[in-house]
């Protein structure tokens, strides 16, 4: 990709300010990733809703009486989160949010199809190269005058919410880091203590299975959740820069660093709880909060299968050091949020609705019912974080690099259409890695040609 076709510049070192006051120090954050065309269009399951057919932009119009939102979160806990959010703003404005809530992996897979067709006005995503990617085929409005108006965004989240063309296009709502989870519980009745290296995490996986444990709860029904464990092992092997890098296409899947990261991550597999390509991640999830497995790479949203007493039980660990001339410098955690769609029917109620999403008010109202995320306005109430949030703002604020994940790092076409079954296969026979990496790299070629 050439770099006239790059995507956001590097954010500012000491951009990323979080409730709190705490900064989020790295050397770059949604590195300068290429944007394209040529999104491949699933068939939609996404029922598109109606609304006003206002359009007008105009200075004060706030627009009609009805926003429609397409919502990803099916799940109960965000899905109630959401809604008091969204009740709030009825309350506030007297308009009505008629939300459209369908499956999330359903959502994810059909995004293309759903964009291009009859999308509600705002609807929920991601940062990263995903948002460019719809923003560069002109899928998304430019929010830039909504953004005028914000208040509590570091200039590393005005960042990670524009598009190549440097305009805004997306609303930050909250962050969440990937790590390790276990239970204290546990640890301490077995006498565990978090591993730093790779090697005592193998060590202690060791002892997990020895003590009757599936040491490492491992669910990747959905395709997505394994991905989580490659940009890990990729970035502590070979380092943030290279990462991304190979996410931006830019980087041969045959290069024997990646094969190396595959190498070890067969390994690792053994540990792993078996059967995981039947497994959604909640029933993981399930396996760790019900003490029959030890150790569970993914992100803090893991917290919603626990609850009461078992949530205090829940902790994390930052994913072991592979080389200790790269460490653990690098820290995924995603940052999820509202696009306005192009065909939005009412354009100024949507924008509307932004603004209030924006608030501390309405993140404070979100995390109230799930706190399994951290705020992204610096405004946020943060003194009622739980201790697990805390050290979610702690990890974050102490890494030099934060990626957004692999499918938000790359192509969405790549992602969906290469690497979840290349990925699945590998979990299914891990053994033919050079037969694996070379069917990556040659369906990369093709999809990256496009651009």
């Amino acid at each position: 990709m050439s770099p006239s076709r790059a995507g956001v510049p590097p954010a500012p070192v000491s951009g990323l300010t979080m409730p709190g006051g705490s900064l989020l120090s790295r050397r770059s954050m949604l590195s300068a990733t290429a944007v394209g065309a040529g999104a491949v269009a699933l068939p939609s399951l996404l029922a598109a809703c109606g609304g006003s057919k206002s359009t007008s932009g105009a200075s004060g119009n706030t627009g009609g009486k009805t926003v429609t939102l397409g919502s990803n979160a099916s799940d109960e806990v965000p899905r109630k989160a959401y809604a008091e959010a969204y009740k709030a703003y009825e309350t506030k404005s007297g308009k009505t949010v008629k939300v459209n809530t369908v499956d999330h992996n359903t959502f994810q897979e059909n995004i293309n199809r759903y964009l291009q067709g009859s999308p509600d006005d705002v609807f929920t995503w991601f940062s990263g190269y995903r948002m460019q990617f719809f923003a560069a085929k002109g899928l998304l409005t430019d929010i830039s005058d909504v953004w005028n108006g914000f208040t509590g965004f570091s200039d590393a989240f005005k960042s990670a919410s524009t598009g190549a063309d440097g305009k805004q296009y997306f609303v930050p709502y909250y962050l969440y880091p990937w790590a390790v989870f276990y239970r204290k519980s546990v640890w301490q009745q077995h006498g565990y203590t978090p591993p730093k290296t790779i090697d005592e995490y193998k060590a202690l996986a060791g002892k997990m299975k020895a003590d009757g444990l599936d040491p490492i709860a491992f669910a990747d029904k959905d395709g997505w959740p394994a991905m989580g464990t490659f940009d890990y092992l990729n970035m502590r092997m070979n380092g943030y820069d290279f990462h991304i890098s190979l996410m931006a296409g830019k980087q041969s899947w045959t290069d024997a660093k990646v094969k190396k990261v595959f190498d070890l991550w067969s390994s690792l597999l053994p540990f792993c709880q078996q059967g995981s390509l039947g497994r959604t991640w909640q029933e993981g999830a399930q396996a760790l909060q019900q003490k029959k497995a030890g150790m569970y790479v993914l992100g803090m949203f893991v917290g919603q299968q626990f609850q009461g007493a078992d949530r205090d039980d829940l902790d994390f660990f930052a994913f072991p050091e592979v080389d200790s001339t790269i460490g653990q410098d690098a820290v995924e955690a995603p940052i999820d949020g509202f696009l306005l769609s192009k065909k939005a029917k009412d354009v100024p109620a949507a924008k509307d609705l932004l603004k209030f999403l924006a608030t501390p008010e309405a993140e404070n109202l979100y995390l109230k019912s799930d706190p399994n995320n951290v705020a992204t306005n610096t405004a946020a109430d943060a003194s009622g974080y739980s201790a697990l949030q805390k050290k979610a703002v702690e990890i974050i604020s102490s890494a030099k690099h934060i990626s957004q994940f692999l499918d938000r790092d790359t192509r969405p076409d790549f992602a969906s259409t290469v690497m979840i079954q290349a990925l699945q296969s590998f979990i299914n026979n891990p053994k033919d890695i050079d037969g694996l990496t070379s069917n990556i790299e040659n369906q990369k070629k093709t999809i990256f040609a496009s651009e």
